[in-house]
């Protein structure tokens, strides 16, 4: 059908003339609401975007010199948000003279580790990023 008369066609339908296939040989069109196409196809991607899940990441900090008592505290806020299906991201920071010494660091980061072991596993063990060290958990 010659193109005049597809346009004719769809102008006496009340209708739009969409191109589908422009590649094909000879190029395949449709007569179509062109405003209900795109309706639907918004409301096609709300549906599919809906059904995502978002993963949360949440973070605890942590110094080097922290206490038994405030790292249990943290420990347990971290071992909430796991069982949450969060990840989690422990932040350990150094002050002043603190980065001298990051074996001291280290070991809390093991500690955080060992105690969150039965919940969690190790996703990314995080390298010295200026005063910062970091490690994501992940729900078992």
């Amino acid at each position: 059908m010659s193109l005049e008369d597809a346009i004719a066609e769809a102008k006496d339908a009340g209708q739009d003339l969409i191109e589908v296939a422009p590649n094909a040989n000879p190029p395949v069109a449709k007569i179509l609401n062109y405003g209900k196409l795109k309706y639907e196809e918004k409301k096609k991607a709300q549906a599919s975007k809906k059904k995502q899940h978002v993963v949360k990441i949440k973070e605890i900090r942590v110094r080097p010199r922290i206490d038994d008592h405030d790292l249990n505290t943290k420990v347990n806020r971290g071992r909430k948000f796991i069982t949450e299906g969060c990840k989690l991201k422990v932040t350990l920071m150094y002050r002043g003279r603190e980065l001298a010494r990051t074996d001291l660091g280290l070991s809390i980061l093991n500690r955080v580790i060992e105690m969150l072991s039965d919940v969690a596993v190790v996703e990314k063990q995080g390298d010295l990023e200026g005063r910062r060290q970091t490690i994501v958990l992940t729900g078992k």
